[in-house]
């Protein structure tokens, strides 16, 4: 771009997508007279998904927005929580962030997720199809034009992933209502049911059970219990922090 420049200032929150340069204050950037303030933003390195409020002169502006010469621009950050209109809110995640998928079952958030790298333009389209906000690391697929909705997962440690979205969107938990292998919803059911798939020491220790209602995997409180109702209790805490003093 080198047309009309305008003085652009990034919000704290952003500076992980911006160079050095562009942190400390408003900085110059140059513009073609055409393009709109959305692609401008997008050009300097921060996808759209992270973004709030677009501010000119201090009067909010649309993404749309044409910038003129010597505008003052103030890009903002995505309120929390966000809201998504227009559906339930349901997830999408890409093939690195299966541990993060897991969880968000666990929590009974309807959480679709791509075990395998189908490419950038199918993601998108999935996001788009089933109206999914789609979960990546990946920026260049957050730009993707397709999207139905996205957001950037800033960590890479399952715990703060997982912080990260009840922050950012505020799900409603339904905990243990949903597989975790495969997103299926749980029903109970009885021991005879699902003796196929449980081993000596499990038929002889557990009587209750529950069954993916999709792909018939069975349930039930194990070993591994313990550590995932810590994840549960603390996701609810964060969810309802009002319980914590109840």
């Amino acid at each position: 771009m080198n047309g009309p420049a305008i003085h652009i200032e990034f919000a704290p929150e952003l500076h992980l997508f911006v160079p050095a340069a562009r942190r400390d204050g408003a900085s110059t950037a140059a513009t073609d007279g055409v393009s709109t303030l959305g692609h401008v933003v997008e050009s300097l390195g921060v996808p759209l998904t992270e973004v709030g409020a677009l501010m000119v002169n201090g009067h909010e502006v649309p993404v749309s927005h044409v910038p003129a010469a010597g505008e003052s621009v103030a890009v903002r950050p995505v309120a929390r929580p966000q809201r998504v209109p227009g559906a339930p809110l349901r997830f999408l995640l890409d093939v690195h962030l299966g541990t993060l998928a897991r969880r968000l079952r666990l929590l009974g958030v309807d959480t679709a997720y791509e075990s395998l790298d189908i490419g950038d333009p199918a993601l998108a389209a999935r996001s788009a199809a089933e109206q999914r906000v789609l979960l990546s690391r990946d920026r260049g697929l957050l730009r993707r034009r397709e999207l139905w909705a996205g957001a950037f997962v800033y960590s890479t440690r399952p715990d703060e992933q997982l912080r990260e979205v009840l922050d950012r969107f505020a799900p409603e938990p339904h905990p243990w209502t949903r597989c975790t292998a495969c997103n299926g919803l749980l029903r109970e059911t009885t021991k005879e049911e699902v003796a196929a798939q449980l081993e000596d020491g499990t038929r002889r220790t557990y009587d209750v059970f529950a069954q993916c209602r999709e792909c018939e995997r069975a349930y039930w409180k194990g070993a591994h219990h313990d550590r995932l109702e810590a994840i549960v209790e603390r996701a609810l805490a964060r969810a309802h922090p009002a319980d914590r003093t109840r």
